[in-house]
């Protein structure tokens, strides 16, 4: 190569490197907007997800007036939406299968918890009032930004994936209207979502103070309680659980409670589609190792 072609090649080079680096870097989406988006895709990614079973491991470790652990559960089980309800069915109790009338009264309980989900859901309608998949209180975005602030938007990248990271601060003296709205009042966190699907992929949250309702039976949150929820991409179709970790104590209606620590890996996800009638354990439970 001549010295002058070598030269051309490089003061080319050169120069579409600063034109690179001169170029603006793309927009952040406006915030309310795309967390409008997300609201939405949620209700079409729960339509989707009712086609699905998938498989859960939760650890639960119970600490000592020291902080060490004194007491580990593990609970192997089978998630999926029945009769437009999304429960969770257990099959194994600390690495030992469930026998078949402790598989009974799983079903039997699984068929209740539906049908009193279905139930508050009618009466939720029939007041007008915003419910979730069962039956509890929902919070619209709107509402969420009432109840506190998306700041700092940032893009990152998550699994090679454009990101908007926002972070959420609840504003404590917020007036609120129901359980919930009261939970997120008192929540500080960041939020992640995929820029392209515009779906929550990772939160990650903390308690500025301790919370209760109805005694604690209907919420109850320490202060402190910190937790993260990590979500994977599945059949190019959906975003569903992948992991759920926290540590300190909490309890929230019929969601996943603590007390010490917890983690929850989700694997095995299958399409399904489930009525009133539930499959049997040598149908439904394939050979799943749990995860480390």
């Amino acid at each position: 190569m001549s010295f002058l072609r070598a030269a051309i090649l490089l003061l080319f080079a050169c120069t579409l490197a600063r034109a690179e680096e001169a170029a603006p870097a793309k927009p952040l989406p406006d915030i309310p907007a795309l967390m409008h988006d997300v609201e939405a895709n949620q209700r079409k990614a729960e339509t989707i997800e009712k086609d699905y079973i998938y498989r859960s491991i939760t650890t639960r470790q119970q600490f000592d007036s020291h902080g060490g652990v004194k007491k580990t559960e593990t609970i192997e089980a089978d998630n999926f939406w029945l009769n437009g309800v999304p429960v969770t069915r257990i099959v194994k109790r600390d690495g030992k299968p469930l026998t078949a009338d402790e598989l009974a009264k799983e079903d039997k309980k699984l068929d209740e918890i539906a049908a009193k989900a279905k139930e508050r859901r009618a009466s939720a309608d029939s007041s007008g009032k915003e419910s979730g998949p069962r039956g509890e209180d929902e919070v619209t975005v709107s509402r969420l930004m009432e109840l506190g602030a998306f700041t700092n938007p940032r893009r990152t990248q998550m699994n090679g994936r454009d990101t908007i990271a926002v972070d959420f601060a609840g504003d404590p003296k917020a007036r609120t209207r129901n359980s919930m709205e009261g939970v997120l009042r008192d929540l500080a966190g960041t939020a992640w979502i995929d820029e392209q699907d515009r779906v929550l992929v990772r939160v990650e949250g903390r308690f500025s103070d301790t919370f209760k309702i109805g005694a604690g039976l209907v919420v109850n949150v320490r202060k402190g309680t910190h937790f993260s929820l990590q979500m994977t991409k599945i059949n190019d179709e959906v975003w569903l659980p992948a992991a759920i970790d926290g540590e300190g104590a909490a309890r929230v209606l019929l969601l996943k409670s603590f007390d010490g620590r917890l983690h929850v890996s989700y694997s095995d996800y299958r399409k399904f589609r489930a009525t009133s009638t539930i499959l049997p354990v040598a149908a439904a439970e394939p050979d799943v190792k749990p995860a480390p």
